[in-house]
């Protein structure tokens, strides 16, 4: 089944009575990293295997988001490795720009200083110097977690040889024509005073005021409505549908703007929507995205009425407010003209929020840098249609396309200091040279550099191939490109799988950066609600890992981790799964004083128990269970499979079962023996992908074996017993239905019964020692009265009940409880028998009565039975 080419010592029989995860993680991983294990050899003659971790931001701390992501990627590379590919767990970090810059900037306020005092390149000297000593403790953390990374690999998206990369497609991508600079509508912080990214911006629902305005006077007029009556003062338009036949007489017209001295144009436009509002809508092209296209098409003025940090710049009352109050002062003024027809005030709208500093976005017209997404979109959409790349879970497909498909030009230019700064020079008289790598920019008087830095997403984009040595052809880049697959969250599908997908196939002649792309949920409270500091809810993963060990806390997040699907996760799970592998500890400790051994091959069948073949059928299944599930990337349920597997039917039912022929010792202990440890064996390099410290610890005391980690991948050795499985669920049967009967005869699970067992000439016989041992059934003796007798799978269990329970108690809680169930059949049945309900109750009701119905019935039956079992009086 397995096939051990490690060099095995004398296994180890006694472990400690209690698992100790604190004195056991820390000192196995460090073991891990020394000895090499997770490092990747491009010389290998082995199948690559790669995976990249999504960069964590060098500010950042282990969050449980990052636990659950790490958790799936470790266990997969971890299997891999076992199962002898070469495999490359790829590590490093974002320079993170915004959220850096802020941090160093922080540091500085607290010594009353700016970045402005310290100027441009002592401010990055700082920022490189806060990296070197406070940034990265995440690695720290991963390590903490088991993390199988390879740490010699580590980069990070500003060292040089990634800056190269970034340099070098720029400059493709720039004589290619696909880069630009353009004034164009972008969202803009006015406290981190740069452009920032969509997905750098939160959304959610602001309370403001919605105010209608009359523009214009008389017949000449209409009003519009806004939430940002500052921006009136940047209007050059109105806008109506054509179509719309209350405005048609104004169309083309000049209509008076309120508390200005100029007449704007009233335009025609498809984009406005008649049935919204009033159904005509100002136009303020410099900040407003919509507005901006409008004037576009109408070659309407840009007028910007605010500068870099949101302070109103035109017009003398307002000249020098802040928006907010800008606002509150012109919805004033307006008021005294008689302008406002009509407020509404809380009005709760969406508002975008600047993730970083929580500051109100203000869309703002701006000069950047783009890149031309049009052909590189099409590209990155094809390579999915094609079928090269394929996302997991399927119908996550349609949101792909429906991104890459609809991509608009994206902004890549921030004003920030620190970052990839463009490599583009300016020089007296309007030139503009880009630079490559290897090329001397430009010098002399007048030329200076652009000043801004690349999006943090345009370096994290090539994080696939920069980190391999790309734009250099090395090794590693021949050996470990493409990636074999990328596990990231559905959250940033649109945002940095669809630019790796895009820089990929463009840097890396048409091929895709990955085979596959399996996208998890986000993490949540136990409630499903999202976790926020605001909410209370959020956790840190380290102090769990404190409390409970760190395996229990990644077999919690995989046990919970449905393809695509968000992850609920409260505390108790993870006590559940602390209690999980303790289970594995204590189990495997017994069986290690057993006599569980993986000493010499397996014995053959014909020596074997049907218990024997049994599990290791059972065992078979299982294997081939989890290699489906690892294979389609089902993380629950293969854990689901392990969890149930080990603790079930390994601990609960083989170990129990074969306890009687343990302590009777002889040939039939030690095969049973044997087939023990083979199980354990297998079993632990099963769950050890998803559980590594314990597994280990446990293997190489049961083997010798130096690491599960580069130990083989068990494989299924086609080995089936249909026959065994049945005889053993004949065996479960009755142990659970006389299980059932004495929690229902009020019997404490230890309370040993005299009992009569009639199992001859059934496949039950062999095992009546063991029946007898895990019911706490004894023998007959003098004076044996049946009064109780259970027909189970084909066998009779016939119990003397005498002095155990009080008979007439008993049968007056049963016939109480009889008249209950019966009073619930008859209810369920005049519901179910009556037309008028029927034809009005929804089907999910009318379902949940035949369900209580069925279970009445169930309830009547086996009440009936267990009186008719009673001793009469």
């Amino acid at each position: 089944m397995t096939e051990n080419t490690q060099q095995q010592t004398a296994p180890i029989t006694e472990l400690p009575t209690q698992y100790a995860p604190a004195e056991v993680e820390g000192p196995l991983y460090e073991r891990w990293v020394e000895r090499g294990y997770f490092e990747a050899d491009a010389k290998s003659d082995k199948p690559p295997y790669t995976i990249v971790i999504p960069p964590p931001n060098v500010t950042g701390s282990l969050h449980l988001g990052h636990a659950f992501e790490h958790t799936l990627i470790d266990a997969l590379t971890r299997r891999k490795r076992m199962q002898g590919f070469e495999t490359l767990w790829q590590p490093g970090m974002d320079h993170a720009g915004i959220a850096t810059q802020n941090v160093v900037e922080r540091e500085l306020a607290k010594e009353g200083k700016s970045r402005h005092d310290l100027g441009r390149e002592a401010f990055v000297e700082r920022v490189w110097q806060w990296k070197a000593e406070s940034g990265g403790q995440i690695s720290g953390q991963m390590k903490r977690l088991g993390d199988g990374v390879a740490w010699s690999r580590e980069r990070f998206t500003m060292d040089e040889g990634l800056s190269q990369a970034v340099q070098t497609i720029f400059k493709k991508l720039y004589d290619d024509e696909l880069i630009y600079r353009a004034e164009r509508i972008i969202n803009w912080c006015p406290r981190c005073l740069t452009a920032i990214s969509d997905i750098e911006v939160e959304y959610q629902d602001d309370d403001g005021e919605l105010v209608s305005i009359r523009y214009g006077e008389g017949d000449d007029s209409l009003v519009v409505a806004t939430t940002r009556a500052e921006t009136m003062l940047g209007d050059t338009a109105v806008a109506v549908h054509p179509d719309d036949e209350r405005y048609q007489h104004l169309i083309g017209k000049q209509i008076k703007l309120p508390l200005t001295d100029r007449t704007i144009p009233v335009v025609a436009d498809t984009h406005v929507d008649p049935e919204f509002g009033t159904g005509a809508v100002k136009v303020t092209p410099a900040h407003d995205p919509n507005d901006f296209e409008i004037g576009q098409r109408h070659s309407l003025p840009n007028l910007a009425v605010m500068d870099e940090r949101a302070v109103i710049t035109v017009h003398g009352p307002f000249q020098g407010l802040d928006r907010m109050e800008a606002r509150s002062a012109i919805v004033a003024a307006l008021r005294a003209e008689g302008r406002i027809v009509a407020e509404k005030r809380p009005y709760a709208h969406s508002v975008g929020h600047c993730s970083r500093c929580k500051t109100t976005i203000e869309p703002r017209l701006s000069m950047q840098w783009w890149v031309k997404v049009g052909p590189l979109a099409q590209a990155a959409g094809d390579a999915v249609r094609d079928g090269k790349v394929k996302i997991h879970p399927q119908e996550m497909e349609k949101r792909y396309f429906d991104w890459v498909d609809n991509l608009h030009d994206w902004c890549i230019s921030r004003q920030l200091w620190w970052g990839h700064r463009i490599p583009v020079w300016y020089g007296p008289n309007g030139e503009v040279v880009c630079v490559g790598p290897d090329e001397q920019p430009p010098t002399g008087e007048g030329w200076h550099q652009d000043t801004d830095v690349l999006d943090t997403w345009f370096s994290s984009g090539l994080w696939p191939f920069s980190t391999l040595g790309w734009p250099e052809r090395t090794e590693s880049l021949e050996k470990f490109y493409p990636n074999s697959v990328l596990v990231t969250g559905y959250d940033i599908l649109f945002f940095w799988v669809a630019r790796m997908m895009m820089f990929g196939l463009y840097a890396m002649d048409g091929t895709p950066p990955f085979h596959t792309i399996a996208l998890h949920g986000m993490v949540r409270d136990q409630n499903g609600k999202k976790m926020s500091k605001s909410f209370g809810n959020v956790v840190n993963p380290l102090d769990w890992m404190d409390e409970y060990g760190s395996d229990a806390v990644r077999f919690t997040l995989a046990n919970g981790a449905n393809p695509g699907v968000d992850v609920p996760i409260g505390e108790d799970w993870v006590k559940a799964s602390r209690n999980f592998a303790n289970k594995i500890w204590n189990a495997t400790r017994f069986a290690l004083m057993n006599g569980a051994t993986v000493e010499g091959p397996l014995p053959d069948a014909s020596q074997m128990s049907a218990t024997d073949r049994w599990i290791l059928s059972r065992l078979n299944k299982t294997v081939a269970e989890v290699d489906a599930f690892y294979d389609d990337y089902q993380f629950a349920k293969l854990a689901d499979a392990l969890y149930h597997f080990a603790w079930d039917e390994v601990f609960d039912w083989y170990v129990e079962l074969s306890k009687t022929t343990f302590f009777a010792g002889g040939e039939q202990a030690k095969v049973s023996g044997r087939v023990l440890g083979e199980v354990l064996d297998v079993m632990l390099r099963l769950l050890h992908p998803i559980v590594p410290f314990v597994t280990e610890t446990l293997w190489t005391t049961l083997t010798g074996g130096e690491s599960l980690v580069i130990a083989d991948w068990p494989k299924d050795s086609g080995f089936r017993d249909e026959a065994a499985e049945q005889e053993i669920e004949l065996v479960q049967q009755v142990v659970t239905e006389v299980r059932r009967f004495r929690s229902d005869q009020g019997l404490q699970p230890g309370q040993k019964v005299p009992a009569r067992l009639d199992v001859t000439g059934t496949a039950l016989a062999p095992h009546e020692a063991a029946i007898r041992q895990l019911l706490r059934l004894q023998p007959e003796g003098e004076g044996f009265a049946a009064t109780a007798s259970l027909p189970v799978a084909g066998a009779t269990v016939a119990l003397d009940l005498s002095g155990t329970i009080d008979v007439e108690a008993e049968r007056k809680r049963l016939t109480k409880d009889l008249a209950a169930a019966e009073k619930e059949k008859a209810q369920a049945n005049g519901k179910l028998g009556n037309e008028a309900f029927l034809a009005k109750a929804p089907d999910n009701v009318v379902e949940k009565i035949r369900t209580r119905l069925a279970k009445a019935d169930e309830d009547i039956a086996r009440i009936e039975a267990q009186l008719a079992t009673l001793p009469q009086a």
